[in-house]
């Protein structure tokens, strides 16, 4: 399995940027698709985006769509999620994931990941 630790996360200002960040070890960081998911207090998990092997295709959820960026440094074993105009609803804990499916498709769900981080509080103010 790899590990995977977060940070990155903090307090800000709505219309703010943050930068998350993802460092892997372990197995081979280049065999899993990456992940990110979030979950706000009293709400079940949710998906926020995903990434490639490669890092040549990226799919995200609507509600950041347009905001946030996933990208991956596989010389660095690093995930990253650059979020822009953050809004209070973006108040979560922001979760980066590994998931060795066989194949990357925009479908990949919460489940379909086999090692999750311990989290990173992203608190948006109003």
């Amino acid at each position: 399995q790899v590990q995977l630790v977060e940070s990155g996360g903090g307090l800000v200002q709505a219309g703010d940027s943050l930068r998350l960040s993802c460092a892997a070890s372990g197995r081979t960081f280049t065999t899993y698709v990456m992940g990110w998911f979030r979950q706000a207090p009293g709400k079940e998990r949710e998906f926020v985006a995903t990434i490639s092997r490669s890092g040549s295709s990226t799919y995200y959820a609507d509600s950041v769509e347009g905001r946030f960026t996933i990208s991956r440094d596989n010389a660095k074993n690093t995930v990253y999620l650059q979020m822009n105009s953050l809004k209070p609803e973006d108040t979560a804990v922001y979760y980066c994931a590994a998931s060795s499916a066989r194949y990357y498709y925009t479908g990949l769900k919460g489940a379909d990941f086999g090692s999750w981080g311990q989290g990173t509080q992203v608190t948006v103010s109003t």
